[in-house]
């Protein structure tokens, strides 16, 4: 019997401890952040991820599990700002950015455990290197949407495409932790 919700959600209490940490350091600076620029920074999270996968020898003492926990926090502003609309000056408080922290997440769960019930957890058979690869290409729609002004013919919006990014890095953690 598979006890993917509990291990989603510990991963989750990490990912969000560090939200709730880094914003009692820098309060939520990061609501200036236009849509491009969350975009650019997972992008850069994916990237470094993928080096690190490909390349013996590392220079920054940081590891893949550091960055795909980047990846779901920045993932998750994304979609507040969604939501919110970006601002000039930082207008969140704690409490509020948790909560919507917390209901970002709760829709992304929701929706990992619909898609993980028709397709009856594959991922657990997957590569982390696929993972990888498979939010590298998530972040290139994304790119191509935001340059289409939003606009799709038949695909599946930009939210959609953070979730997806969101689970992905979560099934990558789960995996990674399965092999230490």
């Amino acid at each position: 019997m598979s006890n993917t919700s509990q291990e989603y959600d510990k991963i989750v209490d990490g990912c969000r401890s560090l939200f709730i940490n880094k914003m009692s350091d820098y309060g939520s600076a990061w609501r200036i952040l236009r849509l491009p620029s969350l975009t650019d920074q997972i992008f850069i999270k994916a990237q470094r991820i993928r080096s690190l996968q490909q390349n013996q020898i590392r220079k920054v003492d940081e590891d893949e599990a550091g960055e795909f926990i980047g990846i779901i926090n920045y993932s998750v502003m994304a979609l507040i700002q969604l939501e919110l609309g970006v601002v000039e000056q930082p207008d969140l408080k704690l409490a509020e950015a948790t909560q919507l922290y917390d209901e970002k997440i709760q829709l992304t769960k929701t929706l990992m455990e619909n898609k993980n019930h028709d397709y009856g957890e594959a991922w657990r058979e997957m590569r982390v290197s696929s993972l990888t690869d498979l939010i590298l290409q998530k972040l290139l729609r994304v790119k191509q949407i935001e340059d289409n002004q939003g606009k799709t013919l038949v695909s599946e919006g930009i939210d959609a495409n953070y979730q997806d990014m969101i689970n992905y890095s979560i099934f990558a953690l789960i995996l990674m932790q399965k092999h230490l």
